[in-house]
């Protein structure tokens, strides 16, 4: 299988975990893009859909699927993403499309969170991918020299606005060998909104393609 057909086959997976009725959290990205057009096949057998993005709402929305704000919808059962990173421990980076912010809240509020993804990103230590942090814009160059005394080369991300009006620092050359105690070291920083490390609250399941089928991965 090609990358996309490995990111369809990790989608079509997640299919499995969706009910009848259930309201569905959803993240952002390509591989979640798939998961979309799968869910719209079953579009009359869920309640809806809680984004964690302009973009996936939108895609939702012209696949038929309702959209619901979370402060409606109160705690989800189930939450399927995409990671830009992932280890075995089911700790991921992500950020690489600019939601993260939403995307660990959305997180945050569901009770299992299934992450979908090819083999490319199953990595043994976290680090390679650059880690997105979200940053309010007057703080840009503060955050960015706290980065650096973190041993980060951050980089920002020109041109780019989150749907929280918040701007990107990519952090470069970290090799991440603790990322609950460095999520939450960033965390901190005055000025950071959310940092790409989901390792507090990591996923619940793994779902990995390869070109032997979808692996899966538990806590």
């Amino acid at each position: 299988m090609d990358a996309d057909a490995r990111k369809k086959a990790a989608a079509r997976a997640a299919l499995e975990f969706v009910e009848e009725g259930m309201l569905v959290g959803v993240g952002t990205g390509s591989t979640v893009n798939h998961f979309i057009a799968a869910l719209a096949e079953r579009r009359h057998r869920i309640s809806g859909a809680v984004s964690s993005s302009d973009a996936s709402a939108r895609l939702l929305r012209a696949a038929g699927i309702e959209v619901i704000e979370l402060n409606d919808a109160g705690d989800l059962p189930l939450y399927v993403d995409g990671a830009d990173e992932a280890t075995r421990h089911l700790h991921l980076i992500k950020g690489g499309g600019g939601a993260l912010t939403r995307e660990k809240i959305v997180a945050a509020a569901s009770r299992h969170f299934v992450c979908i993804i090819d083999d490319s990103k199953l990595v043994s230590v976290l680090g390679r991918f650059p880690l997105p942090v979200e940053v309010i814009p007057m703080a840009r160059s503060l955050v960015a020299r706290k980065l650096v005394g973190l041993g980060g080369q951050p980089v920002y991300r020109e041109g780019y606005t989150t749907d929280n009006g918040n701007v990107i620092l990519d952090v470069h050359n970290l090799k991440i060998n603790d990322p609950v105690t460095l999520e939450a070291e960033i965390g901190l920083l005055a000025g950071v909104v959310s940092v790409g490390l989901f390792a507090r609250r990591g996923a619940d399941l793994l779902l990995v393609a390869g070109a032997d089928g979808v692996q899966t991965l538990k806590r």
